[in-house]
């Protein structure tokens, strides 16, 4: 198959129009010489779900950090649900959660309690309700009151999804949110996620390796190497763009370092 040369990077797929709920303008964070993020420029609008693809090291998780405000940009700007982030942050940190099937809950306690500790951190409301909804939504009945530390990954995961959903936020960052579970289970879990977007008009980053998941549940794809942005567009239109059939052979171009096809 011939190739050409790569064509430039597309503009963001975000609605300038629309209202941003995540907004990052030449976003950089240096580590001694090593830049983890570099210039990277998105607006994500509200109501939306967007993959963040990259191999390990792209720069993912360290973008995800800054826009929580756990990491201090070395340069450039970010906004969260209209908020200057890291310096506004107590402003919106109650509107929005994030969920990792890697970062554990305290074991000893039971999944009740934990959800109890967190709920209470976001002052839930009426929180024994919300946590028997989630309980009833997500099939955590069986193990409620079990200790986290005596769950099977799977169910570790869900459980990490109830407490992202604690506080119902506006903003949810998933990483590899259905990571461990049985592909009925994901399938599941990813329903609950479309459904939950649309009945909150919640916006959804979501970092994961499954391309079949983004793919599903992806408006929107932006794929990061070496802590730049190397694409960014709607699934189809990228597949398009490399003449690719999956989101699986892109990701593998990009990542071996494969030219794009001259289709624009």
């Amino acid at each position: 198959m011939a190739k050409s040369d790569p064509v430039p990077n597309p503009p963001p797929a975000a609605d300038p129009a629309g209202s941003a709920a995540i907004d990052v303008a030449h976003l950089v964070k240096l580590y001694k010489t090593t830049r983890a993020v570099d210039d990277v420029t998105f607006r994500i609008r509200q109501g939306s779900i967007t993959g963040l693809l990259g191999g390990n090291g792209a720069g993912k998780t360290t973008t995800i950090a800054m826009i929580m405000g756990l990491v201090l940009p070395t340069a450039g700007r970010i906004q969260v649900l209209g908020a200057a982030m890291p310096e506004q942050s107590a402003d919106v940190l109650g509107r929005m959660n994030f969920e990792s099937p890697y970062v554990d809950m305290p074991m000893r306690l039971t999944v009740r309690q934990n959800l109890t500790i967190f709920g209470r951190l976001y002052a839930v409301e009426n929180l024994p309700a919300r946590i028997a909804q989630l309980a009833s939504d997500l099939d955590l009945g069986d193990f409620l009151d079990r200790a986290n530390g005596k769950l099977s990954a799977g169910q570790k995961t869900r459980v990490a999804l109830a407490k992202a959903l604690i506080n119902q936020p506006e903003l949810l960052l998933l990483d590899e949110p259905t990571a461990s579970l049985d592909p009925d289970t994901a399938d599941w879990v990813r329903q609950h996620l479309q459904n939950y977007r649309k009945t909150h008009d919640a916006t959804i980053l979501l970092a994961s390796h499954n391309m079949l998941e983004v793919e599903r549940l992806c408006d929107r794809v932006i794929i990061m190497k070496r802590g730049k942005i190397e694409d960014d567009d709607s699934p189809d239109q990228i597949m398009a763009r490399y003449n690719r059939a999956t989101l699986e052979e892109v990701f593998l171009d990009v990542a071996r370092g494969r030219e794009r096809e001259g289709a624009s």
